[in-house]
């Protein structure tokens, strides 16, 4: 289904990102990568399903970075037709005590990135198709771009920031062939994640299984994780004909979370 079209996706050397890449590989599309630690695995997993990957280590915290990883994959592919804001990192404090540079941190790489890929991706969308356009802006926001949750301050107010730019981004581009929409997982079993669970578990005296049965339990009715690969299929459906007239929404897999 998408076979010659590209699609960069921030954040994914691993986790949520990695799972997208997947999907959008297995539908023929050539993928740029882009994160930190393994890079090669990825690589590898990619060009397997059979299409061409490329991969740029740009710090997503730096608008310059940003800009250089917009610049190579027009280079190896022509153009980004979807682009895949992703990247994020978290942390947790009391806003009393939230140290400023983590704030800082966290609303550059889980925000200002995607607004720089964005504004830089959407003029070759836009010019795609003779002029009438064509391009998927895939924003992977989080349940906390719709509720909040204590000792979040800055991931809350980053998600739900990426909610608004997605609906802005929408509404600017609605009468063309892009379109713009965010994901908003629940609990997805990622070493982000994975940290919260060992940390829960260290601090009460519990074994892992029993503190992810507490982590679900706190939030997440259907008391199971989302998957990468299930976000993956969401991701295709969005660049899908089906969705060429899903706009500007917040797409919730979150297992019940926000309906409470």
């Amino acid at each position: 289904m998408l076979k010659g079209k590209t699609a960069l996706v921030t954040g994914s050397t691993s986790g949520i990102g990695l799972g997208i890449a997947r999907a959008l590989a297995a539908q023929g599309a050539n993928i740029v990568l882009n994160g930190f630690g393994d890079t090669e695995g990825p690589k590898v997993e990619i060009a397997a399903l059979g299409v061409k990957v490329a991969y740029h280590g740009a710090d997503m915290s730096k608008p310059a970075e940003i800009e250089a990883m917009m610049t190579f994959a027009a280079a190896q592919f022509g153009q980004v037709d979807i682009l895949v804001n992703n990247a994020g990192i978290q942390h947790v404090a009391k806003i009393e005590n939230f140290p400023v540079e983590r704030w800082d941190a966290v609303l550059a790489i889980n925000l200002s990135s995607a607004f720089h890929a964005t504004r830089l991706a959407l003029p070759a969308m836009q010019a795609a198709n003779g002029g009438k356009g064509w391009g998927r802006i895939i924003n992977v926001a989080s349940v906390h771009g719709l509720v909040g949750s204590a000792e979040k301050s800055a991931y809350v107010a980053a998600k739900h920031g990426i909610v608004g730019l997605t609906k802005v981004t929408a509404l600017e581009n609605a009468t063309t062939g892009v379109t713009c929409n965010a994901i908003c997982p629940g609990w997805v079993l990622t070493p982000l994640v994975q940290k919260q669970v060992d940390a829960k578990a260290a601090a009460g005296g519990i074994s892992n299984e029993q503190a992810t049965q507490q982590l679900l339990g706190e939030k997440e009715p259907s008391m199971q994780f989302t998957t990468p690969e299930e976000l993956g299929a969401l991701a295709v459906f969005f660049c899908s004909p089906a969705g060429n007239n899903v706009r500007g929404v917040a797409w919730n897999m979150d297992g019940g979370w926000a309906a409470q």
